[in-house]
């Protein structure tokens, strides 16, 4: 990616691992400072228990070709956050150009079990983790783009517009995901008035540092996971939906996105980038098709 982001300030929310780590990663890539954030540091572990720290995360964005500065916050705590938009303020002079909302935190609390099976403190939890702390950071946040009537606002989500109309299969996880999604997309009348444009971002299947994993492989040989669920075929790593983020914020134009859902592969084939191997892949297109469409047999080379 060219340094096309020299300049601008962003905050990659719940960017200790996964998406987050790629997107905070990839503005990076592109020149900005980003502020990036989580509950995992080299000192204390989140609940969470994975070895991955936010200043890991800011490591790898100053490497990169950015500056990475990591912060420890709880989203869930107003007065962690509203600190957080104090230090933006004051390090910046008050410019914040791009805010991408990912905390997430839920893995663990969720239970693939019918609601009345499901842990009640587990599910309310990962509400709490997962959406609550998108509500905090968005009132708390927000004020430093509306001030400069100026922006980018990424909702990151878990399925575009088809996922939307199907049930992802147990009820907590189903209301995070799809009211993330209907955040991105009605936050757009609230603040395309003042200048910013706020959208829903998904990514395809994620080939996070917790799914390499599960699935018992590296990203050198991700592909042999592929003998245990043939969707892994269709994967793609973080920096994807990384440079989906950059392809918004460098579009000039990117307020004609405004209010929608969209996802890695669908930017992908509308700004030219690729994956780290030079693939495009369409997740969505893919499942659609080869889960609930009428090509069970198709090939996910079809779909890169």
């Amino acid at each position: 990616m060219p340094d096309t982001l020299h300049g601008h300030v962003a905050l990659v929310t719940g960017a200790t691992r996964g998406a987050g780590r790629g997107m905070a990663v990839e503005l990076g890539a592109a020149g900005a400072t980003v502020y990036v954030t989580g509950r995992t540091t080299r000192a204390t572990r989140s609940d969470i228990g994975r070895p991955e720290t936010i200043e890991d995360t800011a490591d790898l964005v100053t490497r990169a070709g950015g500056t990475g500065i990591a912060v420890r916050c709880d989203h869930t705590d107003p007065t962690d956050v509203r600190a957080l938009a104090d230090r933006i303020s004051t390090e910046q002079d008050g410019r914040l150009d791009i805010l991408v909302d990912d905390t997430w935190g839920g893995d663990h609390l969720i239970e693939w079990k019918p609601i009345w099976e499901h842990d009640l403190d587990n599910g309310l939890r990962a509400v709490r983790n997962a959406l609550e702390t998108h509500l905090v950071t968005l009132h708390t946040v927000l004020p430093l783009l509306i001030r400069r009537k100026q922006g980018l606002v990424c909702e990151i989500t878990d399925g575009d517009d088809m996922f939307d109309n199907r049930y992802r299969g147990t009820m907590f996880y189903d209301l995070v995901k799809s009211a993330i999604t209907r955040i991105g997309r009605t936050l757009h009348h609230e603040v395309h008035p003042h200048g910013i444009t706020a959208v829903a971002l998904t990514p395809g299947f994620l080939r996070s540092e917790d799914m390499l994993d599960r699935f018992g492989v590296t990203e050198d040989n991700w592909r042999d996971g592929i003998a245990k669920d043939r969707f892994f075929a269709i994967s793609e790593t973080p920096h994807y939906i990384g440079r989906a983020v950059v392809a918004l914020a460098t579009d000039p134009d990117h307020a004609r996105w405004s209010g929608q859902a969209l996802s890695a592969g669908q930017l992908a084939a509308h700004y030219g980038f690729t994956d780290l191997d030079g693939s495009r892949p369409d997740a969505t297109r893919f499942i659609t098709d080869a889960y609930y469409g009428d090509k069970p047999d198709a090939d996910a080379a079809d779909y890169r």
